[in-house]
């Protein structure tokens, strides 16, 4: 590893999110010397990955990780596989569609499908959300079992609301069930009022190489056999055309009961 080229890539990290941080906080956050940060920061002033705003000083991202972030868009052939796919998946289950790639412990959604009600929807292109904490994310961490066992024998599990997942043994197991039916689901593991099933994605090599899936409103959860039915339709479709010669991988069948039809367990008192 080449250690400038990764405190660089550090610290364009700690700024994702919209955070605006001062020299000071980026060295805090890196556990780093000041002087060594400034360097590397100029360098990549010069480059515009970052850029430092004149009022307060403090620096955020810069147009050039867009820039890169486009072109990473563009050459996805996942993004083009999946596009007519979600257009008809929204319109069948009237539900926003998110496609999704793993990134660390994480997962990134490269394709948004906003609901086909009209309604005014924020762009979702490029938001990070933990692996565990997401159908799109345990959709992905059953097929990578690498990817799996690096953040379940990490420790705990951070939360994101009282209903997400910390427990790496109950996570476990419910990887366990994504590998036989290909699908994973969430209720308000990682947004309270919003729920998700997904669905995992396969190619030619027979390994996941993300996921898409459905974003519901906890009112109309658990959603309906048939829409479970046409995302795990869809999810095979994408898969084929990617070249996987099985769905779910690794020559699991689905069994006959759907997932994402459970009813709410309940709150605690």
């Amino acid at each position: 590893m080449i250690q400038s080229v990764d405190r660089a890539l550090r610290i364009l990290t700690v700024l994702q999110g919209g955070h605006r941080l001062s020299l000071g906080e980026i060295a805090q956050r890196l556990d780093l010397p000041p002087s060594t940060v400034h360097g590397i920061v100029r360098t990549l002033l010069v480059h515009r990955m970052i850029v430092q705003e004149h009022d307060s000083g403090q620096y955020r991202l810069g147009p050039a990780v867009l820039t890169l972030g486009n072109v990473y868009l563009d050459t996805l052939e996942l993004r083009s596989r999946v596009a007519p796919w979600a257009e008809d998946l929204a319109r069948r289950s009237g539900l926003a569609v998110r496609t999704a790639v793993a990134m660390a412990e994480d997962v990134v959604v490269v394709h948004h499908e906003p609901r086909p009600d009209g309604s005014r929807q924020m762009p979702e292109v490029g938001i990070v959300i933990p692996a565990h904490a997401s159908a799109l994310g345990k959709a992905i961490l059953a097929f990578d079992e690498e990817a799996a066992e690096g953040l379940l024998d990490g420790g705990v599990l951070g939360s994101m609301t009282g209903e997400t997942m910390t427990d790496a043994r109950a996570l476990r197991k419910q990887l366990d069930q994504v590998r036989v039916t290909g699908i994973a689901e969430e209720v308000e593991e990682a947004v309270l009022g919003e729920c998700g099933l997904a669905a995992v994605l396969s190619d030619r090599l027979g390994g996941a190489v993300g996921a898409m899936g459905l974003v519901a409103p906890t009112s109309d959860w658990p959603v309906a056999a048939s829409v479970v039915a046409s995302l795990r339709t869809a999810a095979r479709s994408v898969s084929r055309e990617l070249g996987a010669t099985s769905w779910p991988p690794v020559g699991h069948a689905p069994r006959a009961s759907e997932m994402g039809t459970r009813r709410r367990r309940p709150r605690p008192a």
